[in-house]
């Protein structure tokens, strides 16, 4: 199976999140935050690839549904850490939108054509 452009986004949004904790370490930002951030910015990607994997329709749109929630955990995240002056990059922001953007597009194409 050739991977998405999803799939390859979410990876690579991961790979930036990985990145971004490293420049936020060294910025000496609150270890709670980077943590959350790393966590919720890296299970999206794995929580796609999961979906792609599932045990039918419904187990599909169940696991982009738990990928749209840690992208908007992620959004957050990111909020706090721009707003807050720890992070400047807004790229990764806009990233993290357009897969939750992609990610409630795929959530109601599965469930349409589920119907």
């Amino acid at each position: 199976m050739s991977e998405s452009p999803l799939m390859i986004k979410s990876k690579a949004f991961a790979l930036d999140v990985i990145r971004a904790c490293k420049v936020l370490r060294e910025a000496q930002c609150e270890s709670a935050l980077i943590n959350q951030f790393l966590r919720s910015g890296t299970s999206i990607g794995a929580n796609i690839r999961e979906a792609f994997y599932a045990h039918g329709k419904a187990d599909f749109v169940a696991k982009l549904h738990i990928a749209l929630k840690e992208c908007s955990e992620t959004e957050y995240w990111l909020e706090i850490l721009i707003e807050s002056g720890y992070y400047h990059d807004k790229t990764i922001f806009d990233r993290c939108v357009e897969i939750k953007k992609i990610l409630i597009s795929s959530i109601n194409t599965a469930k349409e054509n589920a119907k």
